[in-house]
């Protein structure tokens, strides 16, 4: 009892509850703890973007093989887009065969739109060009300055390959970035010490804010999207851990700080660099841990595609929109593009639903006003399956490399007792 109270992990799952619980009891002091979640998201992300550009260039450098780091990259380019349209197909044929939005008949011309003007304006001009030319910062300080992992991991991959390229393993350079990363992570420990802390603000503020009433209004689509994405983790993803040689359920007990984390915050950001750790330990290549985890971030959003396939026919059963069998075909064509634009922008889950649904061009997209409610709420699953697919991938592109430590992350699966480095010591 003493080890489970002085735990991260117990210490992130009490905060949540107490954090329900309050937003339940007492929804306007619920809601006035958002400063807390929204603080700890800010703390972690400050730190996103040093601790990739910090692995990335160390693990390149140190590989030297520059043939070696396109090999594995366009191996998780691969992998992203199996699996992608693997969970954007899941959330199309669930949505068919369950129907959460039938029997609604939503009048589309009745919605309040004005909550959601600013999705559908940025939905008309968010393009898969814009999101390409995106990648390149207009100037190294801006792309750290915004925290934009796409940008920070070009640059980063840039310096690492110049560094590579010295072919110096001792050059001054690569021990300074070396030693900066053992220091952002020693501040990675101290800011999880207050990760309870943010877990119930953000909880508080979101059952405060927007009420067990809104989940009971929508939660058939609720009740479809979270059994999808639990199948897309245990089947879709297990077959891909079972085909690693390890199994999933353990994984998920390994990650289980990180998702409790993820759950408390409803952002997979905030668990990046524990996550990051957690794979290194497990017997993941430094390098590709450095490379995949930051690309997955923006390329792997499993959670983000089974969500917008699934919402984009809920909108139109819902307002008794008829799709064909081409249209559907044509929404899973157009997501395939759109959503890797998901993460690049606030609310991109949002925006790239609005951009979707101005393709496709017969479903309303006024219909968006229909989510707004619950929204938050399904956030939490989004970001818990992209999390755990980004682990999935990691592992996998690792074994496909040759290069994952079996042994070492089947002892580690199965709780075998390990000298824990001084990062990982648990909260106090």
């Amino acid at each position: 009892m003493r080890r489970f109270a002085h735990s991260l992990y117990a210490q992130v799952l009490v905060a949540v509850a107490l954090g329900a619980i309050l937003g339940v009891l007492n929804p306007t002091l619920g809601a006035a703890m958002k400063p807390l979640g929204d603080g700890f998201i800010k703390l972690v992300k400050m730190l996103i973007a040093p601790i990739v550009f910090t692995t990335v260039v160390t693990g390149i450098a140190k590989m030297g093989d520059l043939k070696r780091v396109g090999r594995i990259g366009l191996k998780g380019i691969v992998y992203f887009e199996v699996l992608t349209t693997f969970a954007l197909a899941l959330g199309l044929i669930v949505g068919k065969l369950v129907r959460p939005g039938a029997g609604m008949n939503v009048d589309p011309a009745k919605l309040d739109t004005s909550a959601i003007a600013n999705y559908t304006s940025s939905g008309h001009s968010l393009s898969t060009i814009d999101f390409l030319l995106n990648i390149i910062p207009k100037d190294v300080a801006d792309a750290f300055a915004r925290g934009d992992i796409l940008q920070v991991l070009l640059f980063s991959i840039l310096f690492g390959v110049a560094l590579a390229a010295l072919k110096s393993q001792d050059s001054l350079v690569l021990r300074f970035v070396e030693e900066l990363s053992h220091v952002l992570f020693r501040i990675v420990a101290i800011v999880m010490r207050v990760a309870p802390l943010g877990a119930f603000g953000a909880m508080a503020f979101t059952v405060g804010k927007y009420g067990i009433k809104s989940l009971l209004s929508l939660g058939e689509l609720m009740a479809t999207f979270y059994v999808t994405s639990l199948l897309f983790v245990l089947l879709g993803l297990g077959l891909v851990m079972r085909w690693a040689g390890l199994g999933i359920l353990k994984f998920l007990r390994y990650i289980r700080e990180e998702i409790l984390i993820v759950l408390g915050t409803s952002s997979s950001e905030s668990a990046l660099p524990l996550l990051m750790r957690k794979l290194e330990r497990l017997g993941c290549p430094e390098s590709v841990v450095g490379l995949l985890v930051p690309m997955g971030y923006s390329f792997n959003l499993d959670g983000t595609s089974i969500y917008l396939t699934l919402a984009t026919l809920f909108i139109a059963q819902a307002t008794n929109t008829h799709v064909t069998l081409g249209q559907e075909l044509e929404i899973l064509a157009v997501l395939l593009l759109t959503s890797k634009g998901a993460a690049a922008v606030t609310g991109g889950g949002f925006i790239t639903l609005a951009a979707t649904l101005s393709a496709v061009g017969n479903i309303p997209v006024a219909g968006l006003a229909l989510l707004l409610g619950i929204d938050r709420f399904m956030s939490e699953a989004r970001a818990i399956t992209n999390l755990i697919g980004n682990g999935v991938a990691t592992v996998a592109v690792s074994r496909w490399e040759g290069e994952l430590d079996l042994e070492r992350a089947r002892k580690i699966l199965a709780g075998e007792p390990e000298v824990e480095p001084e990062e990982y010591e648990p909260a106090a």
